[in-house]
């Protein structure tokens, strides 16, 4: 017994000193560990130090906007001996484009073209905020007056050289940063780099076309699209439709804020990889159709080396064979956009690089497997003003190593999968002159001070040869089917198709009950298990007989030929919270390819569940977004207001009926409780007040009235109307700013105090210039507690 517990006793013994010695081992790593890491950040330190004479790293000229960029030189040999050796710069101006190169890109705006009020902003940016800058000096240094782009339609894109740390140096420029920040938030300007304006201009867009954007995010280009098919205000509903495509989930996402500050119901988001998006089916006269694009956009990802200016990592990162290995996947999104392009229409293709391997290349093998089915359109005429290259007809490849290769031949075995035939300019003298790759365009950055950029436009003149056969619409054809040549996007079509059809009855049947209803639309059912991004909530129509609309046709008179059949919701079951509206051909668009497509978002918001509005006769209220969809056919809850009261009903909570002026106050009064429109029509007489028509949603309380619109819109109006809604900042206000960032915000969170309502604000905007609206009766503030309205009892 005794020898027993001995034995046991060494072993713990042995165990405890074991266990003892891994922890000291452990222990004495770490403490070397740590050592090492602070020996690191120390000699980091000093050589930032050194580097910028000043402790972390920065020195008193270069802090601020752009310091972070010092380290990074701004030279890349292979990139010089590349494009000197392609020649696409002209003799002489080398040197000029690599000083260009290495400049930073001047900030451009482009004012949004479809809205009535884009004359106003254009005319208050220059009468107030550039006049007022033109002969200022920071520090100085005189100011440069933001110039109009030349080449861009009615002045509405500028650009300027201020950098954002002189914009915040001087309480002018500081106001007028603000007016940037708060008009794009409201979507009356579109902050977007000047090359980037130019493929939407070359599709030359109608009301009626139907365009795919193949790869829209982040969604500036995308923002153009609809601004031109809405370019007739009095067509609340155009005939054509924007699909924006982007493959990146998170980026659709993104995209989808950018369209909604624009208010389309013309627009939906989709998410698929643009090589091999899904081809659509359409009703036509009763029977199925296939849909072809009448404008497509395909702005391909790239090598981006015409970004250097605004992407600094391009300049370390930058080698040839970027581009070999985009090659491939630029092919195959471009032969996947012509196959479903209509005959007739356009599809701009487009590069932020300067490679031919991306961009000549792409273009020329397209035409060579069209057999005469495209052709390159010269837009020389429709883009007057900018200055551009002549695409080139001859060039070379360069692999990262340094070996040069100016044809297929020359490619040894080994590197025949990474460079193959199409990256080469064609061998036929004949069909390279047919081409006529000259038409294409290339935009050099020292010319006009702008990206590099390539853009070319291609016309579709008869169907692809392998499209020739007209395409299977399940088990049936339009036309006997012809053996041809499929691409690998058909395939995947077909692929698709078939496995519906090997699909059990029982699933079938299960998703019959599921999602095969009538008017609604949702992604596909079977994709149960979502590993990239979220699952989207269905597309419900309503139908003409739905018990929704009764109340809402009579409590706002709608019009009889107002669209019921357009209206959708986001929900099976329960109570409908929102109503949208999309147009006519997306509803089409939705019905038919519930399967074939995820659907990221589309529709704008006409009306807004409020409870407390039942007993007015409506539960709905009208949503400020979609009041330029809805307004046309609404006949009743109207309210003309003139200036005066737009200013008292902007920057006053809840103002009684009393401070309206008279025409508007007998309005008001005849209006039981409820939601309203409040209408403001120009008068040509007085050129001092806006000239362009203004609807804001209301409410009409038991002895007040208020808006409901969101606060950037409400300082956009303000503005319009020549209202100041500027406060110089305070010193400590300006050092909190700096301490939460203040890129993101609108106007400073001290001239405004908000509540949110159904994700609307309603805010007391600041002090106004006007004594008039300076002053607010003490009664205001029991107005809050006596006369709320239904939906600020809602307010959290």
């Amino acid at each position: 017994m005794w020898v027993t517990l001995l034995a046991v006793f060494g072993r713990v013994v042995q165990y405890s000193f074991s266990s003892s010695k891994i922890f000291f081992l452990r222990f004495i790593s770490r403490v070397v560990c740590v050592s090492k890491m602070g020996k690191k950040n120390r000699n980091r330190q000093k050589n930032q130090q050194d580097r910028n004479g000043e402790p972390g790293g920065r020195s008193g000229d270069n802090a601020g906007w752009g310091a972070g960029y010092a380290d990074i030189i701004k030279e890349n040999k292979l990139f010089e001996q590349y494009y000197q050796e392609l020649k696409i710069v002209p003799e002489g101006e080398w040197e000029q484009f690599m000083e260009a190169m290495r400049e930073p890109l001047p900030a451009t705006i482009r004012i949004t073209g479809y809205k009535s009020h884009a004359k106003e902003i254009l005319h208050c940016l220059k009468e107030k905020y550039f006049k007022e800058i033109q002969d200022l000096e920071v520090d100085g240094q005189k100011i440069e007056a933001p110039q109009p782009l030349s080449w861009y339609p009615d002045e509405l894109a500028w650009h300027t050289n201020m950098s954002r740390k002189i914009l915040r140096k001087s309480p002018l420029l500081e106001k007028f940063h603000q007016f940037l920040v708060s008009e794009t938030e409201s979507g009356n300007i579109s902050r977007q780099e000047a090359v980037s304006m130019i493929p939407p201009l070359l599709l030359k867009i109608e009301p009626h076309h139907k365009i795919l954007d193949m790869c829209a995010a982040p969604g500036s280009k995308t923002a153009q699209l609809i601004e031109m098919l809405h370019s007739d205000m009095d067509i609340p509903f155009p005939e054509g439709l924007v699909i924006a495509n982007d493959v990146d989930n998170k980026r659709c996402y993104l995209l989808v804020h950018q369209a909604k500050r624009l208010n389309s119901p013309c627009i939906m988001v989709v998410n698929h990889d643009a090589s091999n998006i899904p081809r659509l089916q359409i009703d036509c006269d009763g029977k199925k159709d296939i849909l072809f694009y009448d404008r497509i956009l395909c702005d391909v990802p790239c090598s981006g080396d015409g970004t250097m200016r605004k992407n600094i990592d391009v300049w370390k990162k930058w080698t040839t064979s970027n581009s070999l290995h985009l090659h491939g996947l630029q092919m195959r999104i471009a032969v996947r956009g012509v196959e479903q392009l209509a005959v007739g229409g356009r599809m701009v293709y487009s590069t932020c690089s300067l490679n031919p391997i991306e961009d000549e290349a792409v273009i020329a093998s397209l035409l060579e497997k069209s057999e005469g089915a495209l052709e390159l359109a010269d837009v020389a005429s429709e883009v007057s003003g900018l200055k551009w290259m002549p695409g080139v007809t001859s060039w070379k490849l360069m692999t990262k190593t340094g070996e040069w290769y100016t044809n297929w031949s020359e490619v040894p075995q080994n590197r025949h999968t990474q460079i193959r035939p199409t990256m080469f300019p064609p061998t036929d003298p004949e069909k390279l002159k047919e081409m006529k790759l000259e038409r294409c365009m290339r935009i050099l950055p020292h010319h006009q001070n702008t990206g590099g950029f390539f853009v070319a436009v291609l016309v579709k003149k008869a169907p692809m040869p392998w499209n020739r056969c007209h395409p299977k619409l399940g088990n049936k054809t339009t036309e006997p089917a012809a053996e041809a040549e499929k691409t690998p996007a058909e395939t995947a079509d077909e692929a698709v198709e078939a496995a519906m059809k090997d699909k059990p009855k029982d699933l079938e049947a299960s998703r019959e009950s599921t999602v095969k209803q009538d008017g609604v639309c949702g992604p596909p059912p079977s994709k149960k298990m979502k590993l990239f991004g979220f699952k989207e909530d269905p597309f419900v129509f309503l139908s003409e007989d739905d018990p929704v609309f009764p109340p809402i046709q009579k409590f706002y008179n709608l019009a009889p030929n107002f669209p019921k059949l357009n209206v959708l919701t986001r929900t099976h079951e329960g109570k409908k919270r929102n109503l949208y509206m999309v147009s006519k051909e997306l509803r089409n668009v939705l019905l038919n390819n519930s399967e074939r497509m995820k659907v990221i978002n589309t529709g704008v918001k006409v009306w807004s569940r409020n409870n407390d509005g039942e007993q007015f006769g409506c539960a709905f209220r009208l949503a400020q977004e979609g009041i330029y969809t809805l307004y046309p056919y609404i006949n009743a809850r109207i309210i003309t207001v003139s200036v005066e009261d737009i200013k008292v009903l902007l920057t006053q909570e809840n103002p009684f009926l009393s401070k309206l002026e008279a025409q508007s106050h007998a309005q008001a009064k005849q209006l039981g409780m409820g939601s309203i429109v409040l209408r403001y029509e120009p008068d040509p007489k007085n050129q001092d007040a806006p000239q362009c028509p203004i609807e804001l949603c209301g409410w009409r309380g038991k002895t007040s009235i208020r808006a409901f619109v969101p606060k950037n819109e409400r300082f956009h109006y303000l503005r319009m109307l020549g209202v100041e809604v500027f406060r110089e900042k305070r010193q400590d206000d300006r050092s909190k700013a700096k301490a939460e960032g203040e890129e993101g915000g609108g106007a400073p969170d001290s001239m405004t105090m908000e509540t949110e309502v159904d994700g609307e604000q309603s805010v007391a905007p600041p002090k106004a210039d006007t004594e008039k609206l300076k002053q607010q009766s003490s009664t205001d503030s029991k107005t809050e507690s006596t006369d709320k309205s239904p939906e600020s009892a809602e307010t959290k």
